[in-house]
């Protein structure tokens, strides 16, 4: 039987507390992220929507960390959004700069109606790599 290892990233935000979750569960050499807000440490939500979206994105970049992995270890991504038809095009330009080169992860967008004060959330799975998996 796989047991689950669950990972938190250092100075993880309240949100985690507050609902109860993981930020990411490590299960063999897959790591599955929970989906990541635009949140500060306190919880609330960044009014901007750009930095909304670019927090997101560094609030998984440490998750990934935390477990040894990086944005290069995404093999696949589910992303909210509150507006899509208005949103991606400011979405895109920040994903890139995480997303560097290929090959990339595969990519499903959702529009939603509720992300509970937020307007983008982002949610991974990764494989571990060998050396870290190992570990």
């Amino acid at each position: 039987m796989t047991v689950r290892e669950t990972i938190f990233p250092d100075n993880r935000h309240a949100l985690y507390e507050a609902h109860k979750y993981s930020a990411a569960v490590r299960s063999g050499d897959l790591l599955f992220v929970s989906g990541q807000v635009g949140s500060r440490e306190d919880g609330s939500a960044e009014p901007e929507f750009d930095a909304q979206v670019r927090r997101a994105f560094t609030n998984l970049e440490a998750t990934l960390k935390a477990a040894g992995c990086s944005f290069d270890d995404v093999v696949d991504v589910t992303s909210f959004h509150t507006d899509p038809e208005n949103q991606l095009s400011a979405v895109l330009p920040i994903k890139d700069e995480f997303f560097t080169r290929p090959p990339y992860p595969g990519w499903t967008a959702l529009g939603v109606t509720w992300l509970s004060g937020f307007d983008f959330e982002i949610k991974v799975i990764a494989r571990i790599p060998a050396e870290t998996a190992s570990a």
